[in-house]
């Protein structure tokens, strides 16, 4: 797997996954302790010993490995509305050309939090966080300006029905 860690000028880290990279072959005592941190990410290494069945020492030595390997992030997830964020939106574009230096500079826009390569009508879709509709109106400009970008299309969330951060461990 081919990580890239970087820092953008707020300082916050941005893990880069090129193509190419192979899942990583974890164990169940690893799968256990992913699910233990997704359920609550301040939980003491000494209480997800007990229900792995591992001493704290060998449960901070796992995650460290998880965490060097990107396998995983212990982050803060915030509510986008309880920061002054109400509006955001999935914004659909078609590119012309290489989609990767286009998804490169999409990923250094400070408002945009996910940039994934589609296959389908997008060539990429970039979710953002936006103060208002003027803000989103903001930043859709800014995106038809990007080099590669031939067209914009945004589906504005009205309501979030379901996020979860559960994945990878069945």
């Amino acid at each position: 797997m081919v990580n890239r860690h970087q820092e953008n000028s707020n300082g916050a880290r941005r893990v880069t996954v090129r193509e190419g990279a192979n899942h990583a072959l974890l164990d169940d005592v690893a799968k256990q302790i992913i699910e233990q941190l997704q359920e609550d990410g301040r939980r003491p290494y000494a209480s997800i010993g007990k229900a792995v069945g591992l001493s704290e020492a060998a449960v901070r030595q796992r995650v460290q490995r998880l965490l060097d390997a990107g396998v995983m992030q212990i982050v803060a997830v915030t509510d986008p509305l309880q920061l002054g964020f109400p509006r955001q939106a999935m914004i659909g574009l078609r590119t012309d050309g290489d989609l990767e230096p286009v998804a490169d500079r999409l990923a250094e826009f400070e408002e945009i939090d996910y940039v994934v390569i589609t296959a389908g009508s997008f060539d990429l879709l970039a979710e953002v966080v936006c103060r208002n509709d003027a803000h989103l109106l903001e930043i859709l400009q800014k995106l038809r300006g990007v080099p590669g970008v031939l067209s914009t299309e945004a589906f504005v969330y009205l309501k979030l029905r379901k996020q979860t951060y559960s994945w990878g461990t069945a």
